[in-house]
């Protein structure tokens, strides 16, 4: 199928955009019914395989098990985390990003602890419903080439300088390369809030997004060359951590 050869330049950044702010705490009595002491783990309810959590110190997200690689999207970020299951001991499951860190621990009385930068000790995470699944959106060209100009003006407002995106793409992969785009987007952001990062992005001229066997992310000549693996869906692309552990700042 014939390929289209896109490239999408920062030009203009809409005013009035405001950055996501996290879910509030769940009121008092919420709190004490989700969070309260004493609660009986073994009379919990099972989850059900898309479900919205809680997390006991404000925030939320989504955890997305109906898959064969679960997916947990946070209410204060647009990226998707793939994640990786593992065994733990007394039963429990942990769950990994793609640099082997651990991002939820599941028990196996159902009490879910999430760790992130915020929280790397953990916090607890307490079940609120069902939700709806963590899945790709179907995209045509005009909208793919319009969210590849939104990573570059949003990578370019972080830079202060232009960041153009380039990417080869087909209709069947334009979605991945699309969130690809928005991941490193992020990473870009993520890269400026950094002294150390402020230097490596100072040497980003561009961002690139291939196809290739497997999913990855390196940083050379000015390219930061993002490569996507359309078979694997979501997880055919690096999360933001992995980008930024390529640019050598983790």
């Amino acid at each position: 199928m014939l390929s289209l050869r896109l490239l999408a330049v920062a030009t203009l950044v809409a005013a009035g955009m405001t950055a996501s702010v996290p879910a509030a705490a769940a009121p008092g009595s919420l709190r004490e019914g989700l969070f309260g002491e004493g609660r009986n783990d073994s009379r919990r309810a099972p989850a059900p395989p898309v479900a919205r959590y809680v997390v006991e110190d404000g925030g939320g997200f989504i955890l997305d098990r109906s898959t064969a690689r679960p997916m947990v999207k946070f209410e204060d970020s647009a990226e998707v985390w793939v994640l990786q299951s593992q065994p733990a001991p007394r039963g429990d499951i942990i769950y990994k990003n793609d640099l082997g860190e651990p991002v939820l621990r599941a028990t196996r009385l159902g009490g879910l602890t999430v760790f992130t930068r915020q929280r790397p000790s953990g916090a607890a995470a307490a079940l609120v419903g069902g939700s709806n699944p963590l899945r790709l959106p179907i995209l045509g060209p005009e909208a793919l080439l319009q969210r590849l100009a939104q990573a570059s003006a949003r990578a370019s407002r972080a830079a202060r300088r232009l960041i153009p995106f380039e990417a080869d793409a087909s209709p069947e992969t334009a979605p991945l390369v699309a969130d690809a785009a928005m991941v490193a987007a992020e990473a870009v952001v993520r890269l400026a809030t950094d002294p150390a990062g402020r230097q490596v992005l100072s040497g980003v001229d561009k961002v690139t997004l291939v196809e290739g066997g497997r999913p990855g992310a390196s940083l050379r000549g000015g390219v930061m060359l993002i490569t996507i693996s359309p078979e694997d869906g979501l997880a055919g692309r690096p999360s933001s951590e992995r980008i930024l552990a390529a640019a050598g700042i983790r």
